[in-house]
């Protein structure tokens, strides 16, 4: 038997869930329609350098060998450590990218 709690709480949670899901969606549908004014802006001031898929090259080796050096520095190894070397690896492999092919 459910009490009068639970209820509350389950139209609660489905209430928040909905609510964030149409979040998620409306984040989603603006950054859809900024890819094309952001391309343009994006081609425009990166395109004289070395070039996204260069340094996106040059990106990934760097961000590799810095992932390796953090797991094995941090004492548990690679397993241990996997679920912040994988977000960590995505966020540096991004901002290193863009900076080799801003500034070269």
């Amino acid at each position: 038997m459910t009490g009068q709690l639970d209820n509350q709480d389950k139209n609660e949670s489905r209430r928040i869930a909905i609510i964030l899901i149409a979040l998620v969606a409306v984040l989603v549908a603006a950054a859809l329609l900024m890819l094309p004014p952001l391309s343009d802006l994006i081609v425009l001031h990166l395109a004289p350098g070395l070039g996204l898929k260069d340094a996106a090259i040059i990106s990934f080796f760097i961000t590799l060998g810095l992932m390796l050096v953090f797991a094995l520095a941090s004492g548990d190894g690679l397993l241990g450590e996997i679920q912040f070397i994988l977000g960590g690896f995505f966020l540096f492999f991004f901002i290193i990218w863009l900076m080799i092919s801003w500034i070269f």
